[in-house]
């Protein structure tokens, strides 16, 4: 085990308060609240503090809401003055201001630029609906194409929208009508990728093309919806001109582009959105996440003609845009303002890719590294010309981190990829340390 400076391991992983409050909660909660972590206490950027007094750096980041730090000192001061004002009115009735600023704020990020508008709404999968629905009342068509390893929620349309079936879909249909899958540009496991550099081109792209004769009509088609980066599915990184041609395909047939920035955007990349990296301008952009650093809160951004198709209440909710989650909205883009965040993302960037590519020059089960800035994650094969996945060693080198105190996740839809989601603010002495970890949990095979 290598000399750790900041975990700091006391018990057994997870400890004895950790166990019994596993076990209450097992005993009060349905099963499918799925817990195994140990239990935390407090946190602070980077860290997270067990009941046991255990400590341990956090890979996780909240599943990527952790963006700018937990309990970040900017929203930290944000929320307790929010806190001593009001808590709630419903915006639509009786307004408030910070509303306003955060969206003033979010227009002038919208990729490509132009005049765009900003509604919030509470969850990345409620952003996700509602983008839906607008594109629906503004093209006055039904069909949304979504594509293979997607992830866009848990709710009825976002559930559709989503490809993986265990845990997400399994015997809970029917689902939603008119939605179609057409395949992701994977370079890795795509048999229409190049052999000499495993990268998709347009041979690929054509099999999406195709689905507008197989599956539906064009002219029915209200949008496609994509993630720049897929997440869950295992932070799939398209070839740099898919987005391009996704671009000019939609706009041939006079369909809308929803890009899902639910888990890439706010710097995860290294630039505020992932799409920024394509140069395309998207119709629609969800948003949430990291938006408000673990106050619920969410976003749909687009064109202004676009977002005004639905009119007055024809979409909305009693909490949505809620006064703590836009206080703390407008702290997070605060910390983006004045405190180099992405500027550490990117370095954050670079040490990950470093480190990992060691990684896999030392371990034969490594298939692929990959990512975008600092949303990498490593793919565990059996064997790297078979690349057979291998879920059994990406969980084994989960769990020995845990035990040795770093708290990472797994993605992919075979769930043989470790990722990760640490705060963009951990120092790099501590991401250090926590690759240490890693390493060491992967090598032992």
């Amino acid at each position: 085990m290598q000399k750790t400076r900041f975990i700091d391991i006391r018990t057994a992983v997870p400890g004895p308060k950790s166990q019994e409050i596993h076990r209450r909660i097992h005993a009060a909660t349905p099963r499918a609240v799925s817990v195994s972590l140990p239990v935390v206490d407090r946190a602070e950027n980077a860290l997270i503090h067990d009941i046991d007094g255990n400590t341990f750096i956090d890979l996780t980041g909240g599943v990527g809401v952790q963006n700018v730090g937990h309990r970040n000192p900017r929203v930290v001061s944000a929320l307790h003055e929010q806190v001593e004002r009001f808590l709630h009115t419903d915006f639509t009735n009786i307004p408030y201001d910070s509303y306003a600023l955060l969206a003033e704020r979010l227009v002038k990020t919208f990729p490509g630029g132009g005049d765009a508008r900003l509604i919030l709404f509470n969850s990345g999968a409620e952003a996700v609906e509602n983008a839906v629905k607008i594109a629906r009342v503004a093209t006055g068509r039904k069909g949304i194409i979504s594509f293979e390893g997607a992830f866009h929620g848990r709710t009825l349309m976002a559930m559709t929208l989503t490809s993986k079936v265990h845990p997400y879909k399994a015997k809970m249909g029917p689902y939603a009508p008119e939605v179609y899958r057409v395949p992701f540009p994977y370079s890795y496991r795509c048999d229409m990728a190049q052999d000499a550099n495993h990268v998709c081109d347009e041979r690929c792209y054509a099999r999406i093309e195709r689905a507008l004769i197989t599956q539906v009509a064009p002219e029915d088609v209200a949008a496609v919806i994509v993630e720049p980066v897929q997440g869950e599915g295992g932070f799939v990184v398209p070839p740099p001109t898919f987005l391009p041609w996704l671009r000019r395909f939609t706009e041939e047939h006079g369909i809308l582009l929803i890009v899902d920035e639910v888990q890439t955007g706010y710097g995860r990349t290294a630039r505020f959105w992932a799409t920024d990296y394509s140069g395309i301008r998207p119709d629609i952009l969800t948003m949430a996440k990291s938006i408000a650093n673990g106050i619920p809160l969410s976003g749909v951004m687009g064109r202004a003609e676009i977002m005004d198709a639905p009119g007055p209440s024809q979409i909305g909710g009693t909490y949505v845009g809620n006064p703590l989650g836009t206080a703390a909205a407008n702290a997070v883009l605060d910390a983006f303002d004045q405190d180099d965040v992405l500027g550490q993302a990117q370095r954050q960037a670079e040490l990950l890719a470093r480190r990992l590519n060691d990684m896999k020059a030392k371990c034969p089960y490594v298939g692929e590294v990959r990512g975008l800035g600092s949303m990498m994650a490593v793919e565990l094969v059996m064997d790297r010309e078979t690349k057979e996945p291998n879920p059994a060693l990406t969980q084994r080198v989960v769990q020995r981190a845990m035990e040795r105190g770093v708290l990472m996740l797994t993605a992919g839809i075979y769930g043989n990829v470790f990722r990760f989601l640490q705060p963009l603010t951990t120092p790099p002495e501590v991401l250090e340390e926590a690759l240490d970890v890693v390493e060491e949990a992967l090598l032992e095979g």
